[in-house]
């Protein structure tokens, strides 16, 4: 860094704190109709810095912002400045290829990050050795699910099947993988944490969950075409996220020519977590612990908000 780009984030440092000092009721930010105070601001800053520094970063380290025009953007730059690390913001509109090129080339340590956005990077995470921490924010990941059109996986399994976090990902990506391959899908792929996709689309996507030595997976498979205009209509999405919030989706139905019979994907998932899991399925009562497993999940669903 220059003398001229550190006095001006000296500066720009020094002016938030002298207002968050001086006039801590006066309005720093306007964001979708609410106010954030030179207070807020300030301590929301304070608290990134400290955030960081606890991660390991030190002056002159990297910070990856990627980040839509919302305060946390604003929050991360300032709490990077105030550590003396040095941010790289860049656009949310770049896709995979780019955002890889940007974070292995300015050597960012850090990525702060939407929710929104875990998947993807997750998929080239492998691919950055100096990408230490993600650090995620701000809007979740939307799901689209229609009762016609969607197929829900749920699996309880115990501990010493999914020793390995890492590994379970993998696993049960080959098994939906090869799930969707079984429904006459070809050229789709998986990576690592991500979803399963056909060129850059999403047809299937999961998450493992644990709870007390059991692994929780659920799992949603697009079987056939999802409309999200009419969810559009009354849930206001930001324009310059709204492609990362809803991401490209195909399904089954489009990349094979025919939607599957709710017979044939049941036989389908059956096998293939029987061959991937060297395990034998059977209808029946479930047992306690997958008895434990279920009502963890279901739990856990209505949580969400």
């Amino acid at each position: 860094m220059n003398a001229e780009s550190k006095r001006n984030r000296l500066g720009l440092i020094q002016a938030i704190e002298r207002w968050a000092a001086a006039s801590p009721d006066s309005i720093a930010l306007h964001f979708d109709g609410e106010s954030v105070t030179h207070r807020k601001l300030n301590l929301q800053a304070n608290r990134v810095a400290n955030g960081l520094r606890a991660l390991g970063l030190e002056k002159g380290d990297r910070v990856a912002i990627m980040l839509p025009n919302i305060p946390e953007f604003v929050y991360a730059l300032l709490g990077t400045l105030k550590l003396g690390a040095v941010a790289v913001p860049f656009n949310t509109l770049y896709k995979g290829g780019e955002i890889q090129h940007i974070l292995k080339d300015s050597g960012a340590k850090v990525l702060i990050a939407l929710t929104n956005f875990a998947p993807m990077i997750n998929e080239i995470r492998p691919e950055l050795p100096a990408l230490e921490q993600v650090v995620l924010t701000g809007e979740r990941n939307l799901l689209f699910a229609e009762l016609e059109n969607t197929a829900f996986v749920q699996m309880v399994l115990q501990r010493d099947l999914v020793k390995d976090i890492d590994m379970a990902y993998q696993r049960i990506g080959n098994i939906l993988l090869e799930v969707i391959e079984g429904l006459g899908v070809k050229d789709a792929w998986y990576k690592h944490r991500g979803s399963i996709r056909v060129r850059g689309e999403k047809i299937a996507t999961f998450v493992i969950s644990e709870v007390e030595g059991i692994a929780l997976i659920n799992a949603v498979l697009f079987l056939g075409p999802l409309d999200t205009r009419d969810f559009l209509r009354v849930v206001w999405v930001p324009p310059e996220i709204r492609d990362k919030v809803l991401e490209p989706l195909t399904s089954v139905q489009r990349e094979a020519g025919k939607r599957p019979s709710w017979n044939q994907v049941r036989q389908t998932v059956v096998a293939a977590i029987e061959q991937g899991f060297q395990v034998e399925i059977k209808e029946g009562s479930m047992a306690r612990d997958e008895l434990f497993g279920y009502e963890k999940l279901r739990s856990l669903a209505y949580k969400v908000r």
